[in-house]
């Protein structure tokens, strides 16, 4: 009896060191598990200013703003490219204008105003959010200088209220041509709209890259600034007053960047006035009749140089989160963040409402043409909205009844980043420069001609195709990106896929500047 009492009492406690050996080890995995998942991933407590420097993305965002400096036209300050030099310094010069600066679109030296001010556009909207975490890895003054490069073009293509000049050159003879541009000799005829042939989208675009680049230089050059939003408030009052889109007003646009509808450019334009002004007139528009018109309310969209929609749901959903006592209670601005969560709950893969565009590695794929442009431009939105959650502690997003956080919206930004940067099949970064493996054929002139070579118009095109690398490299280009297969064909030829542009930079600067480090989103731009 007493020997089958001591036995059961071992079992017991036996039994007793089990239960306390598991409830251990369910500490110790939890522990484990909620420091594996407290990375840049966790919310964690709202940041103050710029926190720990992420190197990936750092290295990466020194390269990017480098190709800004590759495509700059005119007469080149403090040039840091070796085989670059001073070009087009006589464009405009027929209409007694100096259109000598701005930058060249892409491969080729067409300056195209509406992708141009887009890109004006986003850098400036990604200084003014992320112009501290820019300023961290030394990179801000070099994003204002290229920004001030494309709007002093700007400002000087716009010599009347209702004038103003959209392109510097002829694309169809600029195509036939394969040479440097310090060695162009071709006349470059200048496009304008005017009142009698409307372009409200490329009016209302560069109203957009003016306001937006006037907040930028507000504090620096207060003259400046000004200057800025006085041409933004006439372009905008001409583009709305004149409507009519350019690719019906002038139909040879069609061919390299056709526009699909205007609306959306006003809407972005008086976001970005109101923004720069306080003036509620701006306000009421976008949330007054013109919103119930243009902004599509409930239906998610891309971010592009074509379609603003979803970056200005985003922008606009800012006042919202930060917005005082004249946005409280908005229901318009309700309204633009409705459709911004709609974007963001269609981006996270996970999501019932999740997009099905996309490869089978989780890259948003929705062009064959300049692939990187969406899935960049998204995270860049998703980024900014992730930000715009932290700092308000929004604690989450709701989608079709399943919740996600800040810190999932962020995930998915960083998902596109990485892609971009090799964490893809191919194991190859699209970011030339970066890493070890990049494009080497990337279908740029200036970069494909050696720098003490002067072929003439058709002489070059022995250098487009050769099969010889780029003997200089387009550091920073963003090229177009892979297939929906996820293959990459890289040849100087495959302008689909090789060809890099200058809004591609401006979007994945933005994004790389998002990720950089954390900091709370500003609360106003002002």
């Amino acid at each position: 009896m007493g020997a089958k009492s001591r036995s059961k009492g071992c079992w017991a406690w036996l039994l007793v060191l089990v239960v306390l050996a598991l409830v251990v080890t369910a500490i110790v995995v939890a522990i484990v598990k909620k420091k594996s998942n407290s990375s840049d991933d966790d919310d964690g407590p709202v940041p103050g200013p710029p926190g720990a420097i992420n190197q990936k993305y750092s290295d990466a965002l020194k390269l990017a703003v480098q190709f800004f400096d590759i495509q700059k036209a005119g007469k080149l300050v403090d040039n840091k490219i070796s085989w670059r030099g001073d070009s087009g310094l006589k464009d405009g010069s027929d209409e007694k204008l100096n259109l000598s600066k701005g930058m060249y679109d892409a491969g080729d030296h067409m300056k195209f105003g509406f992708p141009m001010a887009f890109t004006a556009t986003v850098l400036s909207w990604s200084i003014l959010e992320y112009g501290d975490q820019m300023d961290a890895v030394n990179q801000l003054q070099t994003a204002q200088g290229s920004l001030k490069w494309i709007t002093d073009f700007l400002v000087n293509a716009h010599p009347k209220d209702n004038v103003l000049y959209i392109q510097v050159g002829d694309p169809k003879k600029d195509h036939d041509c394969w040479n440097r541009p310090e060695d162009m000799t071709g006349k470059r005829p200048l496009t304008q709209i005017n009142s009698s042939s409307p372009g409200t989208e490329v009016a209302a675009e560069t109203a957009a890259a003016m306001a937006s680049a006037s907040l930028v230089f507000k504090k620096s050059d207060a003259t400046y600034s000004a200057t800025l939003l006085k041409h933004a408030k006439q372009l905008f009052t001409f583009a709305d007053k004149n409507r009519g889109s350019y690719s019906q007003s002038i139909p040879e646009v069609q061919e390299f960047y056709n526009s699909t509808g205007y609306g959306d450019e006003l809407l972005w334009a008086a976001a970005w006035l109101y923004h720069a002004t306080g003036d509620q007139s701006y306000l009421d528009y976008v949330t007054g009749d013109k919103g119930e018109e243009f902004a599509q309310f409930g239906k998610p969209t891309w971010f592009s140089w074509d379609n603003k929609l979803a970056g200005t749901q985003v922008l606009l959903s800012r006042l919202s989160f930060f917005g005082g006592k004249d946005t409280s209670g908005n229901s318009g601005l309700q309204k633009y963040r409705k459709t911004a969560e709609a974007v963001m709950c269609g981006l996270l893969p996970n999501s019932p409402t999740a997009t099905n565009s996309r490869t089978e590695n989780g890259l948003i794929w929705v062009s064959e043409w300049n692939a990187l442009q969406h899935p960049v431009s998204s995270a860049f939105l998703a980024a900014l909205y992730s930000d715009y959650m932290l700092t308000s502690r929004t604690s989450k997003l709701e989608c079709d009844g399943d919740s996600y956080k800040a810190s999932d919206i962020r995930k998915f930004a960083r998902s596109q980043a990485n892609y971009v940067l090799g964490e893809n099949p191919l194991k190859m970064s699209y970011l030339v420069g970066y890493g070890d493996k990049y494009p080497k054929y990337v279908h740029h002139r200036g970069a494909s001609i050696p720098a003490n070579k002067k072929p003439n118009c058709r002489e070059g095109f022995v250098y487009l195709n050769t099969k010889d690398p780029n003997p200089n490299v387009a550091v920073g280009a963003l090229v177009g990106g892979p297939f929906l297969n996820e293959t990459y064909v890289d040849a100087r030829n495959n302008s689909r896929q090789g060809e890099p542009s200058t809004y591609n930079s401006a979007l994945i600067v933005g994004l790389l500047s998002g990720l950089v480090t954390t900091s709370s989103a500003v609360q106003s731009f002002t």
